[in-house]
């Protein structure tokens, strides 16, 4: 029988990663998730996991930061990175997963296992009395924590609640792109299907820009400022920069030629499927606050997208954090309520994979901490430890970061930025490899 037991309030990638690294460990879990009773402007079903933003996990590749990331949770056992490999779907050198399948993948594991119980049921308060009793209480609300919880945290860790704007971009159904217009092929790759290329000329992305920027927005309620994440700009925030910065961004038409014609385009707006019938397609890089009627409108300027049908507009949120330097130690566990610690995208990481690492690790050491095991954080020198070192790193304006490879420390060595990756990537491996060794040396799943 399992001698302790712990609370995760929330149902999402790091929620779930944390109670099955917990479960795995033989702590008693319970999983409280107030979908499908309650629900958030983003979400629209009630599965655990349900990714509400993009469906890719971004590059696979072993020498991006990302990349690096997913190795190490794929070595420590991750629940995430399992489901995701069953689920992918094409998107060249991206790991996408098929959105629902994901999401059922990851419940029916979750439900399934015998160590971990789901209550669909809303925590308000880290007061609530369906708390009390459990060894320790993890708050992986996420990014979209209902107002009351989320005033709750503010409360705890004092002054202003942090939050930031976080926007989705549109999904198309396949069978309403006009294929005399769009063509199939990856960058780089004209015989590969990963994506769907919408081309224009330079008159084109004229008139598509120029609409783009006249659009009418959400506004944002009084109380509220925005504050967008570098990461995830909305399409006409980047437009508002400049008339060239989307052709460096998302309608970067290098490496996209037109196969029947071999000439690449002035710009390229990609569609990436959704799902494993390839019946939905995400329009790449458009996460946007327009109005929806603006974007039908706008959006169907795109060449091939003239008819396009909409089967989820985008949108934009807010998504919420704590000044982790501030309201955290090192051990992710809150300094004003000790025995409760926070997980995912609500401490200051961003991404999807990040939330489910730092809920990964989280579970993993806190399993540690109640069998009498202290371990300490992971190298700064690997990927993960590099990510949740930034929670540590105390700053005049703490911002939500991805994992990327200027976290980790210098290199000490002078090379180019391709076998700077390689070196960073390389060093990576070897100390997590280490640290898994040394720490949880049962639990290497390589």
């Amino acid at each position: 029988m399992p001698q302790h037991a712990v609370a995760v309030v929330g149902g999402g990638l790091a929620g779930c990663e944390c109670a099955w690294q917990l479960a795995r460990r033989g702590v008693a879990v319970v999983v409280f998730e107030m979908r499908p009773g309650r629900t958030t402007p983003a979400h629209t079903g009630a599965g655990l996991a349900e990714l509400v933003c993009s469906n890719s996990l971004r590059s696979d590749l072993p020498d991006t930061a990302v990349g690096c990331l997913k190795a190490e949770m794929r070595r420590a056992g991750s629940l995430v990175m399992a489901c995701a490999e069953a689920t992918r779907v094409p998107a060249g050198k991206a790991l996408a997963v098929d959105r629902a399948l994901f999401s059922e993948e990851i419940t029916r594991a979750v439900q399934g296992h015998p160590g971990i119980t789901v209550r669909r049921q809303e925590i308000a308060a880290l007061d609530d009395p369906a708390l009390e009793g459990f060894d320790a209480v993890v708050v992986a609300a996420g990014p979209l924590a209902s107002d009351a919880l989320a005033a709750d945290l503010v409360r705890l860790v004092g002054g202003q609640g942090l939050y930031f704007y976080d926007a989705i971009a549109p999904i198309v159904e396949a069978d309403s792109v006009d294929m005399d217009k769009a063509y199939w092929g990856s960058r780089y790759r004209p015989e590969d299907d990963d994506y769907l290329n919408c081309p224009m000329d330079e008159a084109q992305y004229r008139v598509f820009l120029d609409a783009l920027l006249a659009a009418e927005k959400v506004q944002p309620r009084e109380f509220e400022r925005e504050m967008h994440f570098e990461g995830c700009l909305p399409i006409e925030v980047m437009a508002e920069r400049g008339d060239k910065t989307l052709l460096f961004g998302p309608l970067k038409p290098v490496g996209l030629a037109d196969p029947r014609t071999g000439k690449q385009a002035h710009a390229v707006v990609q569609l990436r499927a959704e799902n494993r019938a390839r019946t939905r397609f995400n329009m790449v890089g458009f996460q946007t606050k327009l109005t929806y009627p603006e974007q039908r409108r706008v959006f169907r300027m795109i060449p091939g997208l003239e008819r396009a049908e909409f089967e989820r507009m985008g949108s934009i949120h807010r998504n919420t954090y704590v000044n982790a330097p501030q309201a955290l130690t090192a051990t992710l566990e809150l300094r004003q309520r000790p025995g409760t610690y926070l997980a995912g995208q609500i401490t200051g990481v961003e991404g999807y994979v990040e939330s489910a690492a730092c809920g990964l690790w989280l579970g993993m050491s806190l399993a540690a901490r109640l069998a009498g095991r202290e371990v300490p954080p992971a190298p700064a020198q690997s990927a993960l430890g590099a990510l949740l070192g930034h929670l540590r790193t105390p700053a005049r304006n703490f911002q939500p970061s991805n994992v990327q490879f200027g976290l980790m420390p210098e290199l000490g060595v002078r090379a180019g930025k391709r076998k700077r990756m390689e070196l960073y990537a390389a060093r990576a491996e070897e100390a997590f490899r280490a640290y898994l060794e040394t720490h949880f040396p049962e639990e290497d799943a390589s």
